[in-house]
């Protein structure tokens, strides 16, 4: 029996950061992983799903050129060529992942695991023990009772991001990041595309102007959604899928993608005849990410904290400093960034301005509108930049939608996390022409001394 500081389950975000940063320390660390080290973010997640946005946004721009001056034609989309551009790219991240796996002389095992003890996994009928098992086994595409996935006419973001065509129509269940990326891929693919939403917003998760201003412009792009109805059931054809939502509208498509959400990975996996806590599915951890029994720690996507590649990489970094004795700092959930890359993005960092009020900050708010920003313009795109903070006191949250907003979260990271007033970040000088300017606009009119804005 082999015998480990620690014993990582699942090499995903969480699960390999957790073992780079062990190996890292001088720690003895055993990862297994069923499929492919790299998990659903690399190779069905956040890496292919980008890939197709590029593609998408570049097939808009061939179609808009006229607008810039520039004689291009839109002749379709090669659905072979896009999937090899996008494979190349998930291909060399994955060759990456393992040469730096084999670098920190880290036990690879490839195999599905199983907790068999508090401190033993067994795979492939070897067991391995470890001081430290990390549960990180990560989560699945959910769907509804009665909504049978059968990867052809009713599919999950898994097939999405391996379709080798372009459907005439779709169907996306759910207006959350998943549904919204991609229904922008399909609209900008050639498709029609209706979201269906049960709450009353896309990505409502999201500061509500947000959600408002993102439905505006897919209104624009001819993205049909409904909203605030919930789905009843569904019907099969010859021709494609017909839902029925609960107030009787019925809508057709060639396609249905449930996007619903993702579930944790943790059912016959040994965790609740090992005595772990459980929710829902989800193992349930304190702020260090540890488990109710001693020596067992779970990350990622299986505990229920936001499901980001990020946060995963993040809490994986935190297991293994804790248990190399460095007693990191937990995490501020608040102060993570999020990021929706439609076209446009949505991108936010912090608290909305409800979530703010019902903590009961004194708030204000400052919307800057990005049609007063010169590389806003140059790049045609609509948006704003707007500021939640405490009256007299530090920002609370910033909420962005606009082209390539995601790239200026790190700036709005930094000024959430370092508890900045708009007064600290107006004086600093951000270069012009670029989209970051807005990010300085917006926190001089804050500070009460706008310049390209009406104080």
């Amino acid at each position: 029996m082999a015998q480990f500081d620690l014993v990582i389950l699942g090499g995903g975000s969480g699960g390999y950061a957790c073992a780079l940063r062990s190996a890292q320390l001088g720690l003895s660390v055993a990862l297994i992983e069923a499929e492919k080290v790299g998990g659903t973010c690399l190779h069905k997640g956040c890496i292919p799903t980008k890939a197709l946005l590029h593609s998408a946004e570049i097939a808009d721009g061939s179609r808009e050129g006229a607008k810039f001056g520039v004689k291009s034609t839109f002749n379709g989309i090669d659905m072979n060529g896009v999937n090899t551009y996008k494979d190349g790219v998930i291909s060399r991240l994955h060759k990456g992942l393992q040469g730096l796996i084999k670098s920190r002389n880290i036990t690879y095992i490839e195999g599905h695991g199983k907790l068999v003890s508090k401190d033993t996994i067994e795979v492939n009928g070897q067991r391995y023990t470890g001081k430290n098992i990390i549960l990180a086994t990560g989560s699945y595409a959910r769907t509804l009772p009665g909504l049978e996935i059968d990867g052809k006419q009713i599919i999950t973001s898994d097939h999405g991001t391996k379709l080798d065509y372009v459907p005439s129509s779709v169907i996306v269940l759910g207006g959350g990041v998943i549904g919204c990326e991609f229904a922008s891929v399909w609209k900008s693919f050639g498709a029609e595309v209706t979201i269906v939403e049960g709450l009353p917003h896309l990505i409502a998760l999201e500061d509500e102007s947000s959600s408002k201003q993102l439905e505006r412009a897919f209104r624009k792009r001819g993205i049909n959604f409904e909203l605030g109805v919930k789905y009843k059931s569904v019907v099969k054809d010859q021709r494609g899928v017909t839902i029925t939502l609960e107030d009787g509208k019925e809508f057709s498509a060639e396609v249905l993608m449930v996007a619903v959400g993702r579930g944790p990975v943790s059912a016959n996996l040994g965790y609740e005849e090992a005595g772990i806590t459980m929710d829902r599915g989800y193992v349930l951890v304190d702020d260090k990410c540890r488990t109710n029994i001693a020596g067992i720690w779970a990350v990622g996507d299986l505990i229920p904290t936001l499901q980001l590649a990020h946060v995963g990489f993040a809490e994986g970094m935190l297991v293994a400093e804790e248990i190399a004795g460095l007693n990191p700092r937990a995490i501020n959930y608040d102060g993570i960034p999020r990021v929706t890359y439609s076209d446009p993005e949505v991108a936010s960092v912090g608290l909305t301005t409800a979530e703010a009020k019902k903590r009961g900050h004194d708030v204000v708010e400052l919307s800057y509108d990005l049609a007063g920003n010169g590389k806003a313009q140059i790049l045609a795109t609509a948006g704003s930049i707007k500021l939640v903070a405490e009256k007299d006191g530090p920002i609370l949250g910033v909420h962005m939608v606009g082209a390539r907003v995601g790239e200026l979260l790190a700036e709005a990271e930094l000024i959430f996390n370092w508890e900045a007033r708009a007064a600290d970040v107006a004086p600093l000088i951000h270069a012009h022409p670029t989209l970051s300017e807005a990010m300085g606009e917006a926190h001089m009119a804050l500070a009460g001394k706008p310049l390209h804005a009406h104080g």
